[in-house]
């Protein structure tokens, strides 16, 4: 016999009763059932339930076992008896309809009080969990989450290779270039005073790869960024899918990646419906309906423009706003939303946000008919609030938001009210994806970002025309959960050719002023 296991925890079925195995692992769960203990064995593979009875030559060893204890266990594996004829089987466990009595036992590693335990799924500090990250890992969701996630890295793989894809690695030491954040640098001790940076994304190299012929280019790239946490890219590092095209348009791109992550979500979805023909949505339109450039299709609320109800209006504050050309009204529908409680508990958030308030009308019943309440209702009269609640479609319980200025500015806030009315009315459909294409971005009007222009020329997504080369950088734009992305952005770095131009293929730069240059 192995000196460690014959079987994994996670082996042992019906067909095995009557075979003696040895099995090792961490005591999950130990419970004394009237003299009797049952002890949960886990290992990477699964949980069994294994049984010591005061009969067993290992049951005075096993009364000292203690959670996290690395065991050797021995026995014979018998079916799960039924008592007063109720089985005992436990249909949530693969090895549920089997136990293994034991007969030998040994103790392979002790485990001192933990500071936090791994059996059931409380929420700890995030301190102690990293502090202890070794237990935390060990914990069956956290377990299942790098699993799933070595899956998933797996089926890119699979399904970019079927496409016609090669994988190339690219170095990790390497020259700053300009990019959307800091670099982290890397000194040199063959050449002091010298450094190197991390790639925020494989740029130069991968462009070189295209210019040298190799059609089709795939990585699970890392990329290093020192720049502030996000709720969906962890801070300093992430990995995205990055690939490039030959002798493509935009859509030959859509159409050859729309079945691949696709494919990806249906795969690990867990049955959860995905969209087959993802959406066109345009810049301009998605931040004004949605006020992010991924909008989470899921959340029905659109935004809409309702400025002409407020012009000349007797609500000054907007009126006046509206005199400056290029300030608007938005509206946001809230459907359900129409109690003074829940506009209330809005208009508190937006100045948790820094805002000075969140303008609203809710619809309730008053004397047998449809009344507009709120602040702004007063202000502005029953016509106009008539013609806004028209516009919207929306009807007696439900409730409007406003903001208000230039979209610029005010845009960002107007997505996060959206989301935040979502999630509170439950109107987020959780069971099902949304993705779809953003094109058409601000970069084909040579817009200015941190005091260098992007000019018009250069291959974007917002190009209409077919691209002689292309290249694209498929990210996901998921919230904590890996699988929850409510859309997909495509996006383009510069030219090759303009890189070149730029700067030298040295992996080294001068010194840290030099490497972050912009």
């Amino acid at each position: 016999m192995h000196a460690y296991r014959t079987h994994t925890c996670g082996d042992l079925r019906e067909s095995h009763v009557g075979e003696t195995v040895r099995l090792s692992g961490w005591c999950h769960r130990i419970r004394d059932h009237g003299g009797v203990l049952f002890i949960d064995l886990r290992d990477h593979y699964g949980l069994t339930q294994c049984v010591v009875d005061p009969d067993s030559p290992a049951f005075k060893m096993a009364e000292t076992f203690r959670a996290e204890w690395v065991v050797r266990l021995d026995g014979e594996v018998k079916r799960r008896p039924a008592i007063d004829g109720k089985s005992t089987d436990n249909a949530e466990m693969a090895t549920g309809r089997i136990e293994v009595y034991v007969r030998e036992a040994q103790v392979l590693g002790q485990a001192a009080e933990l500071p936090l335990p791994v059996f059931g799924d409380q929420d700890y500090p995030e301190e102690t969990r990293l502090k202890y990250r070794f237990l935390d890992l060990r914990r069956e969701r956290i377990h299942n989450n790098i699993m799933l996630r070595g899956k998933v890295v797996d089926s890119m793989r699979s399904r970019m290779k079927d496409a016609g894809f090669n994988e190339f690695q690219t170095p990790i030491l390497t020259a700053s270039s300009p990019e959307g954040a800091r670099d982290f640098l890397v000194p040199s001790r063959i050449h002091p005073g010298k450094f190197y940076a991390l790639p925020q994304a494989p740029q130069q190299y991968k462009q070189l790869l295209m210019m040298a012929g190799f059609d089709r280019y795939f990585q699970i790239a890392p990329c290093f960024r020192d720049e502030d946490p996000r709720a969906d890219r962890l801070p300093g590092e992430f990995y995205q899918l990055d690939l490039e095209m030959s002798f493509v348009t935009q859509e030959d791109v859509f159409e050859t990646m729309e079945p691949i992550i696709s494919g990806i979500f249906e795969q690990f979805g867990e049955g959860k419906p995905v969209t087959k023909k993802w959406p066109r949505i345009p810049y301009a339109e998605a931040m004004r309906k949605y006020g992010s450039d991924k909008p989470d299709l899921r959340n029905p609320l659109i935004m809409q423009n309702v400025s002409e109800h407020f012009r000349d209006s007797g609500f000054k504050v907007f009126a006046r706003m509206l005199e400056q050309p290029k300030n608007e009204v938005w509206a946001l529908p809230a459907p359900g939303g129409g109690s003074r409680t829940f506009c209330d508990r809005m208009n508190s958030w937006a100045q948790s946000e820094g805002q000075p308030g969140l303008g609203y009308i809710f619809w309730r019943e008053a004397n047998g008919q449809t009344e507009a309440a709120g602040p702004v209702a007063k202000n502005i009269g029953p016509e106009r609030t008539e013609a806004i609640r028209t516009q919207l479609g929306l009807k007696e319980g439900d409730a409007v938001f406003f903001a208000a200025g230039d979209p610029e500015k005010f845009a960002k806030f107007a997505g996060a009210a959206r989301t935040k009315a979502g999630e509170d009315l439950k109107l987020i459909d959780t069971e099902r994806f949304e993705l779809a294409w953003v094109v058409d971005s601000r970069c084909s009007s040579g817009m200015r970002t941190r005091k260098r222009s992007i000019s018009p020329t250069t291959p974007s997504p917002c190009r209409k025309a077919g691209w002689r080369r292309s290249t694209a950088a498929i990210r996901s734009a998921s919230r904590r959960s890996s699988m929850t992305s409510p859309a997909m952005v495509l996006r383009s770095p510069r030219a090759a050719s303009a890189t070149i131009a730029r700067k030298p293929w040295s992996r080294l730069s001068r010194s840290p002023a030099m490497a972050r240059r912009r």
